[in-house]
């Protein structure tokens, strides 16, 4: 059986490189999370997960993670990535990712009027929301990645 996450982290990035590729490998060893190997998920927090800023997990681990990114090749475009998590009172949370063409601050109101909605949606009562975003401004080709990464 699948062990079932405990804890999570919320992280973020910025990278410029040679190749969207590139980029998006700097964005994710940036936000300290490029070393591992990340098994995308999709948008659900386990029951009783905690919040765990300082989740340390060892190099090629295989590691759940719900997470969005966008790159560019435009430079002087402002790119950007947020990532949210609601918690509820006594059940699971939900995870949202965000990545558009705007500033970090636009990026983090969508996030979290999209884990607002998807609680709505859900009929759960929404306890706790986390927000992280960042934002980038290309300067040949760049990336940004959010993330919440699920550890043990």
């Amino acid at each position: 059986m699948i062990p079932i996450p405990s804890k999570f982290a919320l992280v973020v990035g910025r990278g410029e490189g040679t190749t969207p590729l590139n980029a998006f490998d700097a964005a994710l060893l940036e936000a300290g999370i490029g070393n591992l190997n990340l098994l995308r998920v999709s948008s659900i927090l386990p029951p009783g997960a905690k919040f765990s800023p300082e989740l340390q997990i060892p190099p090629g681990t295989l590691t759940p993670t719900a997470y969005g990114y966008l790159t560019s090749s435009s430079p002087g475009q402002v790119i950007a990535a947020a990532i949210g998590v609601g918690i509820s009172m006594d059940t699971y949370g939900v995870i949202m990712e965000f990545e558009g063409y705007c500033t970090r601050e636009m990026a983090e109101d969508r996030v979290r009027a999209m884990v607002e909605e998807g609680f709505r949606k859900r009929n759960l009562p929404l306890k706790e929301v986390f927000v992280q975003g960042i934002d980038h401004h290309v300067e040949g080709v760049g990336a940004v990645v959010s993330a919440a990464v699920l550890g043990y």
